[in-house]
């Protein structure tokens, strides 16, 4: 005789009963920040849920914001989150995908009219003149694709993506270059 047991499901976020300190700790975005974006990326995620019990666009997001804010693995935030690491596995790809449809709205470098303000909030920040971004890269982990692997062996031994950021004075990024496997040097 076979034992039916119903499934059990743990309990997900809710941005409603966090305080705002705890959401930006948490997430690194503001509440406002965070339901805009929801409100944003929503007719994606919603393509998404098909059952009664599916994750909503508020957890997704909540759910992927939490991975590079805190810099655990899959599973450690997937069980955050409330469910499991192969669903978060396949909701980091939909939300990313999401964003990356929105990318050209909120990454932006600045027009030639607005250099003379970018250049005078770095001033007011550190005292050198004529900034108008700040540049820094880093290696992105990643399992590599099967074919071609080895372009995507850094020096450190682990697969990974080049990633040059640039951001403004006020913390926005105003570029990204995404581009070059973990093989390739950072200049």
């Amino acid at each position: 005789m076979r034992w039916w047991h119903p499934p059990v499901y743990r309990p997900l976020q809710d941005l409603s009963t966090m305080e705002e300190r705890h959401i930006i700790i948490t997430y690194r975005l503001d509440r406002a920040t965070i339901q805009e974006l929801c409100a944003q990326l929503e007719p994606d995620l919603m393509l998404a849920i098909r059952h009664p019990t599916g994750i909503s666009p508020l957890v997704q997001v909540l759910s992927v914001l939490h991975f590079p804010a805190s810099g655990f693995f899959q599973t450690t935030v997937a069980m955050a989150s409330g469910m499991s690491q192969p669903m978060f596995s396949n909701v980091l790809s939909r939300v990313l995908s999401a964003l990356l449809k929105h990318m050209r709205t909120y990454i932006v470098f600045p027009q030639v009219e607005d250099m003379p303000t970018v250049k005078g909030d770095f001033y007011a920040l550190g005292h050198i003149p004529n900034i108008i971004g700040a540049i820094d890269g880093t290696h992105v982990a990643f399992v590599p694709p099967h074919r071609n692997e080895q372009v995507y062996r850094n020096q450190k031994s682990y697969h990974s993506m080049n990633v040059q950021l640039v951001c403004l004075a006020d913390q926005y990024i105003s570029h990204v270059n995404a581009k070059y496997p973990g093989s390739v040097h950072d200049a």
